[in-house]
């Protein structure tokens, strides 16, 4: 770690704490960064709200400025104790840190731009190295690369979802009548979205027998092309965590259990 900083007792005990977490000092001060951030958050999801801003909207913008000043010192102070701070201040939490601060200045001159700070959520992303939550990331790259690999037969999953709809919403517009909320093709293709995917916000319903048995009928098919995306992932979930009897030969997975030769080179498996 010392390498990456100049002979500085200063420097590097600050780095220990500001970018360390297996020191208590360093354990402090991300779990009060991250306490700050989740105020300063609430703080500004409190602004919004015109009767609390018409109260206590004096002492929330102080606040927010005192946050602001905060992060501001923060910041500059990480720029500070690392060897690179060009590299800091574009990494991914350097921009994140800095997205941070700019609304509260960006909105004195920019009307508007004050509620832009919630994004000073994504830096919770530190609780992962606060928590030692690191070691998920692995997981997460499974899932990733389940979703990569299963990214065909979602599409055409998608593609037949979409033939669905737009059939079953043409034929709800030729059913129903305009004064049933059904005025045109894509209205009635939004109705069938909302009804296939059991949402159901009720702003358009069918009034005929048959509209209504049609709606029956959609609504029991949602429930079946839920799973359909679930069961697709998983299976590829199950291929990553299981990935089957390996070839000694080619080093080649994927083998069933009772399988006896591989499947690439055609040595005989292991037992």
């Amino acid at each position: 770690m010392e390498k990456h900083l100049e002979n500085s007792p200063l420097r590097k005990r600050l780095y220990r704490i500001v970018f360390g977490t297996t020191t208590p000092a360093g354990k402090l001060f991300d779990v009060l960064l991250l306490w700050a951030i989740l105020i300063s958050v609430l703080l500004v999801m409190l602004e919004s709200v015109p009767a609390i801003k018409a109260k206590y909207g004096t002492a929330l913008y102080v606040s927010e400025l005192v946050f602001t000043g905060i992060f501001t010192v923060e910041y500059f102070l990480r720029l500070w104790i690392v060897q690179r701070p060009r590299h800091y201040a574009f990494s991914f939490f350097g921009i994140v840190d800095l997205l941070s601060i700019l609304p509260t200045f960006l909105s004195l001159v920019i009307g508007g731009a004050h509620s832009l700070m919630v994004i000073r959520v994504l830096r919770l992303v530190r609780v992962f190295r606060v928590l030692k939550l690191a070691r998920f990331i692995t997981e997460a790259g499974m899932l990733g690369r389940a979703l990569v690999a299963s990214r065909r037969k979602i599409m055409v999953f998608l593609l037949a979802v979409l033939t669905i709809v737009v059939i079953f919403g043409t034929i709800m517009y030729l059913v129903e009548s305009p004064e049933s909320g059904f005025t045109s093709i894509p209205r009635s293709v939004y109705w069938t979205i909302v009804t296939l995917t059991t949402v159901g916000y009720g702003d358009i319903a069918p009034q005929t027998t048959l509209g209504q048995m049609i709606a029956s009928m959609i609504m029991i098919l949602g429930y079946a092309i839920i799973a359909v995306p679930t069961g697709i992932v998983g299976v590829e979930l199950a291929k990553g965590s299981n990935p089957g009897k390996e070839c000694m030969t080619c080093h080649a997975t994927g083998h069933l259990g009772d399988a006896r030769y591989c499947r690439r080179c055609g040595a005989e498996m292991p037992e």
